[in-house]
């Protein structure tokens, strides 16, 4: 196989990925209003950027493949600002790594991109968003000296990729960063999420989102998942045990897997108010059947693109009052599940290191047995 390295700026990418199915085109039923295109970037400011490796076949060598990987950036004001954005984290189980959060913890502030990648590239990872800051973006706000706490999150792809051969580079980086725009998100096998799986299948990344009815002021929030979490008999699709339904191909003896997901919204929430959404999308992640196993690093990151200039000195801040977060408490449940669900639906049945081979899952079957529970809408 020869090398395939693409980022989501190509126009080739864009057009074969936006034409995948999705999991409401199966007539998989969800609950709430989705944004136009049912994704994070329907948040407005949001965008992504994924760039994808593909390289090899055949028996593992480390340092030469086959390689499986890839980045994904979500930007949450796009390329061109360096303003930060409130933010709030929650670690649901933590074996695995999610850097920065000290620091938004602290401070209740988001002052970069957010990355998604394997495990053993955080480290290059981080170093190149340092890099692309330094080289691309204004000095930080109120500060003599540039300095960053990237936030990098990681999932395991070692059973499909070369992990231990580190074959993200700091271009793939800055590719990611660079092409990322608004408009439809790839899914499936990109970035971060492309030697990933999710309940035995294969998994990647999926993203939703939710606009709150106009008595709840039309807000919206968006989710964005690298899903490589689960096992089969967990699986849970829309309320119905997929997973007992469909057994071939399973390739796993134990739990293991972890999930990222990062929320976005409009909403004037503050950091607190940021950390209890971050919680909530332990909710919709249980919805799909997993029950975060001790070896799940399940690490959840949420912003809200509202009060441009809050790390300004002297700002005047707009706030939302807690008695009306349940209908963005809401949204969240909802758009995470619905996310995870899409990435599983996107992905393509891949092989990498020494013929592991992990399946699709069978959109027909995946029908099939909607249908058998009477949850098939179409």
């Amino acid at each position: 196989m020869t090398c395939v390295v693409w980022s989501w700026k190509s126009e080739l990418s864009k057009s074969r990925y936006s034409e995948k199915a999705r999991a409401r085109d199966l007539g998989i039923p969800f609950e709430g209003t989705t944004g136009s295109l049912n994704a994070i970037t329907d948040v407005v400011g949001v965008e992504v950027g994924h760039t994808t490796i593909i390289s090899g076949d055949g028996p593992l060598r480390i340092g030469v493949g086959p390689v499986r990987t890839g980045v994904t950036a979500v930007l949450p004001r796009g390329k061109e600002s360096d303003d930060p954005t409130f933010a709030g984290w929650f670690s649901l189980n933590g074996c695995g790594e999610m850097t920065g959060t000290a620091w938004v913890e602290e401070s209740g502030f988001l002052e970069g991109p957010v990355m998604i990648t394997n495990t053993h590239s955080v480290g290059t990872v981080r170093d190149a968003v340092v890099a692309w800051q330094l080289k691309h973006l204004q000095k930080g706000v109120n500060r003599t000296e540039p300095f960053f706490l990237p936030v990098v999150a990681e999932t395991y792809d070692g059973y499909l990729n070369d992990m231990n051969g580190f074959h993200v580079k700091e271009n793939h980086v800055f590719e990611a960063l660079n092409g990322a725009m608004s408009g439809p998100v790839a899914e499936g096998n990109v970035g971060g999420g492309t030697g990933m799986i999710c309940h035995e299948f294969k998994g990647g990344i999926g993203t939703a989102s939710r606009v709150l009815a106009e008595k709840f002021g039309t807000y919206t929030v968006g989710v964005l998942a690298q899903c490589n979490h689960g096992r089969r008999n967990q699986l849970r699709v829309a309320g119905v045990p997929v997973g007992l339904e469909i057994r071939e191909n399973m390739i796993y003896s134990e739990d293991r897997g972890s999930i990222i997901i990062v929320l976005a919204t409009n909403a004037p929430l503050l950091p607190h108010q940021l950390k209890r959404v971050a919680r909530r999308a332990s909710l919709g992640l249980g919805r799909t059947g997993t029950y975060s196993g001790t070896a799940s690093g399940d690490l959840f990151i949420a912003f809200s693109t509202a009060n441009p200039g809050a790390a300004k000195p002297r700002t005047q801040l707009t706030m939302f009052p807690n008695e009306r977060m349940n209908p963005i408490f809401e949204a969240c449940v909802q758009a995470t599940e619905e996310a995870i669900i899409n990435g599983l639906v996107a992905a393509e049945t891949m092989t990498g290191i020494d013929g592991h081979t992990v399946m699709a899952i069978p959109h027909d079957r995946l029908r099939q047995v909607m249908k058998k529970y009477n949850r098939l809408i179409n």
